[in-house]
């Protein structure tokens, strides 16, 4: 079972998705349709976006990923983002005309912009979570000592170069 110290590692995750899933909305709404399938279609994708950004936070802290790598997170995104699509599209969508095969595939190609997207916005706010939350919570702490080791691993290799 998911304790509450992993389920705050997954807060930034989950927001980003959220986030990102709600912004669908927006552009279904500057499509032209209505109100009501703009929200449908926001909240079919920011659900399992959410869910599956704070899975992401959760298996970092875990150490299934490593700070700093896109390899591992962009073959997890490239699974979990056209799962996440194919899921708004089957509650709110019409996209599936050519068939779920194609769907997918093209939905793969899209999440790897996505991935990059997701894990850049990540990196940036994960960091600042953890410092809030190293002093209560030993999975945020010892991820954040993964992210300051990371950072100082960075540094000596500019500081090689110059």
């Amino acid at each position: 079972m998911i304790g509450r110290h992993s389920l705050e590692l997954a807060l930034p995750g989950a927001s980003i998705g959220a986030v990102a899933g709600a912004m669908a909305g927006g552009l279904t709404l500057l499509a032209g349709q209505s109100a009501g399938l703009a929200a449908l279609s926001a909240l079919a994708l920011a659900a399992p976006l959410a869910l599956f950004g704070g899975l992401y936070g959760v298996l970092l802290g875990r150490g299934v990923f490593r700070p700093g790598t896109f390899g591992p997170a962009g073959l997890y995104w490239v699974a979990a983002y056209p799962l996440s699509r194919l899921l708004q599209e089957s509650v709110a969508g019409v996209g599936l005309a050519d068939g779920v095969l194609p769907f997918l595939g093209f939905q793969a190609m899209v999440s790897l912009g996505f991935a990059i997207g997701f894990i850049w916005l990540h990196e940036r706010l994960m960091p600042y979570w953890l410092l809030h939350r190293a002093g209560l919570n030993p999975h945020a702490a010892e991820l954040l000592d993964h992210y300051v080791r990371h950072a100082q691993v960075l540094s000596r290799r500019k500081g090689a170069r110059r």
